[in-house]
């Protein structure tokens, strides 16, 4: 259900991009739009894992260091019947995990300090499947495809905006009341394209929860695990300049500080509904 929800939502974003595109600047618009979109995008998918763990200054973790977490990881792979990831570390009391790269052969797991302390086996096997999962899924490229579908969409209204194309139509026709409605939909349509984004990032979480509490045969620790960790965020929550915040949808719970705007742009499904999904896959 969740994958056909997530074609569903893409076409919903493609048909916006071709419709916007062709609405303010004809054919070409939409492809350059879409070719700007997808070129900044493109970098980000490719490189994504070395700029992740560079920019939270993540450590490989050796398997002598942690010898338990590697053969887990080491069991959950075979299970997937993928290559093991490699295994990073993020100094971070906030218990949290994310994975990250473009495929299965270029993929990363990164824990925190917090979720080692926090966690106990079963549990810590439970969010290695659940972003493992993510991986198997190839949920970081359909990400990068509602990205670039979404960026595309801004950058049209932005073309439109800037350009003056925003007014030509309603001086063609001699009806300044078009003004208002082009300028309507140049301000609605990226906040649709971005609600869209956000709608298919959440339905990948719930993805990622059911494959990996059936694979790994841990749908009550994972979602012990999503409860101690949740508890945890939100006594202490993560203060964190925008460039971190932008990285929220990688984590199996956002990490950072909530607010009313937040929530409703939120990457991730209420915790509380995970919760009860993987509790009643029990």
């Amino acid at each position: 259900m969740n994958q056909l929800k997530t074609v569903i939502l893409l076409g919903v974003m493609t048909g916006l991009v071709v419709g916007a595109g062709y609405y303010f600047g004809g054919q070409n618009g939409a492809l350059i739009a879409l070719g700007l979109s997808a070129i900044m995008n493109l970098g980000s998918y490719w490189f994504s894992d070395k700029i992740i763990l560079r920019l939270y200054r993540a450590k490989e973790i050796p398997e002598r260091e942690q010898p338990e977490l590697h053969r887990t990881l080491t069991r959950l792979a075979q299970m997937y019947q993928m290559p093991k990831p490699r295994l990073y570390l993020v100094n971070m009391p906030i218990p949290n995990a994310f994975a990250t790269g473009r495929n299965e052969k270029h993929a990363v797991v990164a824990v925190t300090n917090g979720i080692l302390e926090l966690l106990d086996k079963d549990e810590l096997e439970g969010v290695l499947a659940h972003e493992l999962a993510h991986i198997k899924n190839r949920d970081i490229l359909v990400s990068s495809i509602a990205a670039t579908l979404a960026g595309a969409i801004s950058y049209i209204a932005q073309m439109a905006y800037y350009g003056g194309l925003l007014f030509g139509p309603a001086d063609r026709r001699g009806d300044q009341g078009n003004v208002f409605s082009l300028l309507v939909f140049v301000i609605l349509t990226p906040i649709v394209a971005t609600l869209l984004h956000l709608a298919i990032s959440r339905s990948r979480e719930y993805m990622a929860d059911e494959t990996g509490a059936q694979k790994a045969h841990k749908a009550e620790a994972l979602a012990r695990a999503l409860e101690k960790m949740h508890n945890v965020s939100k006594r202490h929550p993560l203060h964190a300049e925008p460039k971190f915040e932008s990285t929220a949808h990688l984590f199996i719970i956002n990490p950072f500080k909530r607010s009313l705007l937040t929530a409703l742009f939120s990457t991730h499904p209420p915790i509380e509904e995970r919760i009860a999904r993987l509790r009643k896959m029990r």
